[in-house]
């Protein structure tokens, strides 16, 4: 039987299991995040620097797939950020998440359209922060995540959050199946969001070579670049990404890379990973849960036995308490 949590957020969104499927740039297409939705989950479209009509598109094909609630994550330092959110608001979108920047501003607006707001946090200072700026919920992201990151794990960063905020907290970082979800929840979690799990799904998609790179992937087979130059980000280790951080620990003494430089990595190198599958030039994002992936499979199938396992060995937890 499986294992139904206390999370007012996802009862109200009518969410089956209570997994997000993390708001990927260029990779959370409409498509993944309405099949997402459709299966019982949480869809998320990964805006990154878009432009307010490519947002619009992306929003469409996930309704031409469900009538269920779906997300949008936004990258707050986006220079298209106000013609983004109107669009969301426009389109009737039910959640936002959001990364790069502090979503206050946008709050009481986003609030009174009855958008629930969810910003990803790396930081218990940060969860505080967002609760008292009224945010519904946070996601807890650990280190081990694809994208950009902080620089505390997931076990960590998990507990000691849920025990700072009194929001509900979903926990990512290293989840790409049922042992890690149950594992988030004995940490105090009421949800869970992955990433890289969703990357090899049918429904997915990228670029066949990026879906071979998170399929073949090792337990080493990820790196982090930007570690000196104040912009963390982990990827699949490919020869680019090799030459990122020589070329970083080289030029160690320049400025730190401006909004401009931020956005060439997300809609530049993440572009040629996620829709050319260059191994040259491409940016393969992915968390250190890829060295789990062993298969590609419908996103109906990675919700069911995710939660199917995790409802399992809770059940099995609590039985013996």
């Amino acid at each position: 039987m499986n294992v139904q949590l206390d999370n007012p957020i996802f009862e109200k969104l009518g969410m089956t299991y209570p997994i997000i499927q993390g708001g990927m740039a260029w990779a959370g297409t409409g498509q993944l995040a309405g099949s997402v939705s459709e299966a019982g989950g949480l869809g998320i479209i990964g805006t990154g620097y878009w432009h307010a009509d490519q947002v619009r598109t992306e929003i469409q094909r996930a309704r031409e797939i469900t009538d269920k609630p779906f997300g949008v994550n936004v990258m707050l330092m986006s220079r298209h950020i106000r013609e983004v959110f109107d669009v969301i608001i426009e389109e009737g979108v039910k959640v936002v998440a959001t990364g790069a920047g502090d979503p206050a501003p946008f709050l009481d607006e986003l609030h009174e359209h009855g958008i629930i707001v969810i910003p990803v946090v790396p930081s218990v200072g940060l969860a505080k922060m967002m609760e008292k700026k009224g945010v519904d919920a946070v996601v807890a992201e650990g280190a081990e995540s694809g994208g950009h990151i902080g620089s505390l794990s997931t076990m960590t960063l998990v507990p000691q959050v849920v025990d700072a905020v009194d929001i509900p907290v979903i926990a990512a970082g290293g989840i790409a199946d049922g042992r890690g979800a149950a594992a988030a929840i004995m940490l105090g979690a009421s949800g869970i969001q992955m990433g890289t799990r969703f990357l090899a799904s049918d429904e997915s998609e990228i670029h066949q070579n990026f879906k071979d790179a998170v399929v073949k992937a090792r337990d080493i087979g990820t790196v982090v670049t930007g570690e000196l130059m104040g912009n963390r980000a982990r990827v699949l280790k490919t020869p680019m990404a090799k030459q990122y951080i020589k070329n970083e620990r080289v030029e160690v003494t320049k400025p730190k890379p401006d909004a401009d430089a931020i956005e060439e990595l997300e809609n530049g190198s993440l572009k040629r990973a996620v829709i050319d599958g260059d191994k040259s030039t491409g940016a393969f994002m992915a968390g250190e849960a890829a060295g789990m992936v062993k298969d590609v499979k419908p996103v109906a199938d990675i919700l069911s036995d995710t939660w199917t396992q995790a409802s399992e060995l809770l059940n099995q937890t609590w039985r013996t308490k």
